[in-house]
């Protein structure tokens, strides 16, 4: 099908069905590789919503920011669970479909009906003192970021003070894991077994299915514990808010925000960081002066670690774009695509210190992420302890020699090979609401258990193997 946009025609679209249109494949070899370049191809093609193929199931995305925001911003119209999927429900989506498992759970991020509100209510109550800065829970976290980042930093420094590391696989990807285990209330280093698999179940490898079978098993585990044993930890906040939460219910939570959380995270710690060494000096300079929130939201803009969003679907017919989209219809938004839509895009400064926070990365409206604020501060501690503790930063590699790991959901590094020199002495650490006796001892293993656990071991491996 041929359909010309640019002059700001359309055509009469409103008898085409999309089970009658034979979309291309999103995810090809030049999706991984030039994702914008694709995006840009379908709005030529189509305008702002486009049909596509996601691995045979055909689908609607949105590309324009503007009809981004009109779906998110109604979840009336737009509804997220799975039971008001129409193909779904004919039988029409193949059992075997690779995307299924990971839709099928049915968590606060893909859950729709009378049951999202009050577990939405739930999250953003338990959520709430780590992410309140004048909360102990929130300091102590802060603590417990910039410990675990030392502590990473100075397993990187085993490797001799200068040197070449992988900052994706030695710092991007474990930190916030860690955190996330800090967070969940795991007793000692128990919980980093947890975070192996969870990695495993990430990387969609050959074990990923084992993986999953264990993560899951030692959440339920996890979740039986706080429910006997209730602590100053998430799970704990969550069951006090929603007593009704099944104890496999309350694992299928803990596994989404392990899973999303610490990837998103991650992705956004190497992305700032290679934006930081591939920019001009005046980048470096303003993280200097204390500005990394707001290199943040510039990469977030240009390079966002969540690319589409889960689906939602139409209530209605409903006119989307050039398109009307049919009642029971998959929609899924593209914040990749959103973000780099002419009409948005043209109006965001380049070249300034000072970011719009217009941006899609944590959605918007009714259900925006519930822990963006928790996330963000996560990543600004990991970034800003990095270029701390090392005199020395730059890029192994040119920026677009980078490799870049896509699914139907992210978008990030599979590696970020760095040349560095660590600094002779660790600076204090920068505690912004004052100091924190002991916080390292609180949120720490202790060591010996921290180099039995098969995270350190991997960690340690990597440093071994580099030499």
């Amino acid at each position: 099908m041929e359909s010309q946009w640019g002059d700001g025609g359309s055509v009469d679209l409103d008898d085409t069905r999309l089970e009658t249109l034979d979309p291309q494949p999103l995810l090809t070899r030049d999706y991984e590789t030039r994702p914008a370049l694709v995006y840009e191809r379908l709005r030529q093609q189509h305008g702002p919503v486009a049909p596509v193929d996601l691995l045979g199931v055909p689908a609607w995305l949105v590309l324009g920011y503007r009809e981004s925001l009109q779906v998110l911003q109604d979840d009336d119209g737009w509804p997220k669970g799975l039971e008001n999927w129409r193909a779904r429900s004919e039988g029409r989506v193949p059992a075997d479909w690779p995307l299924g498992p990971s839709l099928e759970v049915n968590h606060i991020l893909i859950q729709g009906g009378p049951g999202y509100r009050p577990l939405r209510t739930a999250w953003d109550v338990a959520l709430k003192p780590f992410q309140d800065p004048r909360h102990p829970q929130a300091k102590r976290l802060k603590s417990a970021a910039t410990a675990y980042a030392d502590e990473l930093i100075t397993l990187v420094g085993q490797g001799g003070k200068t040197g070449v590391a992988d900052l994706s696989a030695q710092f991007s990807r474990p930190l916030p894991l860690m955190v996330a285990s800090h967070l969940l209330g795991f007793p000692g280093s128990q919980g980093d077994d947890a975070l192996m698999d969870m990695w495993r179940v990430l990387d969609a490898g050959p074990d990923a299915e084992a993986a999953l079978e264990r993560l899951l098993a030692t959440l339920a585990e996890l979740a039986a514990l706080k429910l006997e044993k209730p602590g100053d930890d998430f799970p704990s906040y969550l069951l006090a808010a929603h007593p009704d939460l099944s104890l496999d219910q309350l694992a299928r939570e803990l596994f989404m925000l392990l899973g999303m959380t610490s990837d998103h995270v991650g992705i956004l710690i190497s992305n700032t960081v290679v934006e930081v060494l591939s920019g001009e000096g005046s980048v470096r300079a303003s993280l200097s002066a204390g500005m990394v929130r707001e290199t943040m939201n510039r990469v977030v803009m240009r390079k966002p670690p969540l690319v589409n969003f889960v689906p939602r679907f139409a209530a209605r017919d409903t006119r989307l774009g050039n398109y009307t989209i049919r009642a029971g219809d998959p929609v899924w938004v593209s914040p990749g695509a959103a973000h780099a839509d002419p009409l948005f895009a043209d109006h965001v400064a380049s070249g300034t210190a000072i970011s719009t926070r217009a941006h899609l990365s944590w959605g918007a409206g009714p259900r925006q992420c519930p822990a963006r604020e928790l996330a963000s501060a996560v990543a600004a501690a990991g970034v800003g302890r990095l270029f701390e503790r090392f005199d020395y930063l730059d890029l192994a590699l040119s920026a677009d020699q980078l490799p870049w790991r896509s699914s139907p959901f992210m978008r990030g590094l599979r590696s970020l090979p760095v040349r560095y020199e660590l600094a002779s002495a660790p600076p204090p650490r920068p505690w912004a609401d004052g100091p924190a006796p002991g916080a390292a001892e609180e949120v720490l293993p202790d060591p010996s258990a921290r180099q039995r656990s098969s995270l350190w071991r991997y960690l340690t491996g990597l440093i071994r193997g580099g030499r």
